[in-house]
């Protein structure tokens, strides 16, 4: 959508790329992933860390989700990085609203010579 593409440029304008793309094409697939699953209840199970087992079982929140714009950039505070997602859906009153806000942080964590990012609960 047109609208979706001007978000998505302002995002781009405001905040600089400071990642590498291989880790923000990685960290965008996840951000994405965790917004629909807390949105819409599908997918929560594949985040055990982030969905407790009482977040896995509530009722999904939003209809007609969609994501607007998405953005990852390093977090002040050395291996650390934020997914910023704009997107818009429907509550469960109906009521349709775009622009919604969304921010998942990740911390890089090692392992056995391998780094990967791995997303943290929401406090």
């Amino acid at each position: 959508m047109a609208g979706d593409r001007a978000i998505q440029e302002a995002l781009e304008a405001a905040w600089p790329a400071d990642l590498p793309p291989g880790d923000a094409r990685q960290l965008l697939v996840m951000g994405r992933s965790l917004l629909r699953a807390d949105a819409t209840g599908a997918g929560r199970g594949r985040w055990p860390t982030v969905f407790t087992a009482e977040g896995r079982a509530l009722a999904p929140a939003f209809a007609r989700f969609r994501i607007q714009a998405a953005i990852a950039r390093r977090d002040s505070g050395g291996g650390r990085a934020v997914v910023h997602l704009v997107w818009a859906g429907a509550d469960r009153g109906g009521t349709y609203t775009d622009g919604r806000i969304t921010d998942w942080y990740f911390a890089r964590t090692s392992t056995k010579g391998a780094s990967t990012w791995t997303p943290q609960p929401r406090i």
